[in-house]
């Protein structure tokens, strides 16, 4: 066989190149043409031969096969050539629609890729859904969180509140959770309700707060972890420092001296109770106060200390303090000044419970106001002098000499310094100098109880002014009435004067020395010789030599010790002592009766 196919082939091959230039190629690509070559190779010559009759024969029986089947079949032909005809006008159309087809295939092959796209995210987003409602219990619960905070803060449900925001904190921390929307809506929310929280519980402590509630209002504040420590103390004392203003803010001042006196019982009233309240509170809730100022380990020298805060914020405190009661004693507080201080001083003291007394810081105050208003009682008084001796008249000073004697008398019995120093009686005959004495004495009692050593410089210059200005009026007054005197007149004058440098100057000098005591003094300015220095130069008495200089010419001639002392000497042996050693001998003496006593 394969011997057979071999030959075949080879004859093709033979048959092909021969005929090669008189078959078309259509005819060579035959497979019937090739057949029949090789058909014809194997025939014998005879055959060869009658081949072309044999081809003729079967032409003529295939065209009256023809005939014959076209007469008997004509319909059919005629039906198969209308079919021809439909099916080839089909075809066209068929094509038509192919070629329409083939063009819209890119569009449909988008259509038919975002068909499927659509239908595997609405596939997902089924089995998102399905997968949601298998858990909507706790979907729902988590998106109610936000109300169930709302509600719980509005209520004051505190505890339930935090729980819930550092339920949301964690969550919050989980990075593919917290991208979520939703998500991100709820803490935003919930932001918003812990800020109503922080607010109101900063609200409460600017209330009326006891202790046990406080502790609780600023653990929850610690809880809520919105400050550092040193900022939850500035808060703490912010919040309780604005309630307290607001109630001493309510006291008002007033205008006259008892709505002062009543604005600073009210406001000692009312720091003593709350602000010890609020220090108790402090130091029961920041327990390691004590620890934090002496702990100073790791911490640089320019690093503020948490405990500084509270010490700044109570040193604030006493200076508005002192403030309200500079600004009442500007308007006065009339003769109740003694009661101020006492209450004032005890307040200052029980400070010192918690490190803050400053009664050292009252006594400039009280002593600036004392002095402020001796100087304006001194000031009134001399006026008031210099008013009187306008209009005074010596004609209704008529005394006689029982009731001079009696007034040298008592003038004698009274040189000795009694405890508590007496008037001179013999002032009543001259009304404006028991006025202007008077005066002055109201002047000293109102400087006796806030009257400090210092006052030693600063007394003797107000009253030295205050009688040179009395000197001058006199003087003024002899000058204006002195051409119109009569005898009787000269002489009461002179017993004016006399009364004046003998009665006024040293009674005014007694007092300021019941004041202010040698011994005293003596001790605050050191030994003797230092002491006397310093009282002659600074704390000197009152220049009496200088008023008894301009009135020697109307007073009467006799020898008067003007010293500052517990003795007023008439011997005319003293007049010639000076006035220093007069003093320095009187200190002595002092020194030894105190040592006595």
């Amino acid at each position: 066989m394969e011997e057979t196919a071999s030959i075949d082939i080879d004859d093709e091959s033979v048959l092909s190149s021969i005929f090669k230039d008189k078959f078309s190629e259509e005819q060579r690509s035959n497979p019937d043409f090739s057949q029949y070559l090789s058909k014809l190779c194997s025939q014998g010559i005879q055959q060869l031969n009658q081949e072309p009759q044999r081809l003729q024969h079967e032409k003529a029986n295939v065209l009256e096969q023809t005939l014959d089947l076209a007469f008997h079949n004509y319909k059919t032909f005629i039906r198969t050539a209308e079919c021809s005809r439909d099916i080839f006008q089909d075809f066209g159309i068929v094509e038509e629609k192919l070629q329409s087809m083939i063009e819209k295939l890119p569009t449909l092959s988008e259509h038919g890729k975002k068909f499927a796209k659509e239908a595997s995210d609405i596939g997902m987003i089924r089995h998102v859904n399905s997968l949601t409602l298998t858990r909507h219990t706790e979907l729902l619960e988590i998106l109610e969180i936000p109300q169930l905070m709302d509600t719980c803060v509005r209520n004051q449900y505190y505890e339930d509140a935090l729980e819930l925001l550092f339920y949301v904190k964690r969550l919050n921390k989980k990075s593919f959770i917290s991208e979520i929307p939703v998500v991100a809506g709820i803490v935003k929310d919930i932001q918003q309700s812990a800020q109503l929280m922080l607010d109101q519980l900063l609200g409460q402590l600017r209330t009326t707060i006891q202790l046990p509630a406080c502790l609780r209002v600023v653990g929850f504040l610690r809880r809520l972890e919105c400050f550092t420590e040193t900022e939850l103390r500035l808060k703490f004392l912010q919040a309780r420092n604005s309630w307290l203003e607001g109630i001493l803010l309510s006291i008002s001042v007033g205008e006259t001296e008892n709505d002062c006196y009543d604005c600073i019982t009210r406001t000692i009233e009312v720091c003593r109770v709350h602000l010890f309240d609020i220090v108790t509170q402090y130091r029961a809730i920041f327990s390691d106060d004590t620890a934090v100022v002496f702990d100073r380990s790791g911490l640089s020298d320019d690093s503020p200390s948490e405990a500084s805060v509270f010490h700044c914020w109570l040193i604030y405190r006493i200076d508005c303090f002192l403030s309200i009661l500079k600004s009442c004693l500007e308007i006065g507080v009339g003769n109740r000044l003694d009661s101020i201080l006492g209450q004032y001083m005890y307040f200052g003291q029980s400070f010192s419970r918690v490190g803050a007394d400053f009664r050292c810081l009252l006594v400039p105050i009280f002593q600036h106001y004392a002095l402020e208003t001796c100087v304006k009682m001194v000031e009134q008084a001399t006026q008031e002098f210099e008013t009187d001796m306008l209009s005074y008249s010596l004609i209704v000073t008529s005394i006689s000499s029982s009731q001079s004697s009696m007034s040298d008398s008592m003038t004698l019995s009274t040189s000795g310094l009694p405890a508590t120093p007496q008037p001179p009686i013999s002032l009543l005959d001259f009304l404006p100098l028991a006025v202007y004495l008077n005066g002055i004495l109201a002047a000293f009692n109102h400087l006796r109880t806030c009257c400090s050593l210092s006052m030693a410089i600063d007394l003797p210059v107000i009253i030295s002014q205050s009688l040179e200005r009395v000197t001058n009026a006199i003087l003024a007054y002899q000058q204006a009435e002195e051409p119109a005197f009569s005898e009787t007149e000269r002489k009461a004058f002179a017993r004016f004067c006399t009364a004046f440098v003998d009665d006024t100057i040293p009674h005014i000098n007694t007092c300021i020395r019941t004041l202010l005591p040698h011994r005293v003094i003596s001790d605050m300015y050191g030994s003797l010789a230092t002491s006397i220095r310093n009282l002659k130069d600074q704390a000197g008495p009152i220049k009496v030599q200088d008023i008894h200089d301009k009135l020697n010419s109307v007073l009467p001639a006799k020898q008067v010790d003007f010293s500052i002392g517990d003795k007023i000497s008439t011997d005319e042996n003293a007049g010639s002592e000076k006035p220093m050693d007069r003093l320095q001998a009187l200190v002595k003496s002092e020194e030894i009766d105190g040592n006595k006593g």
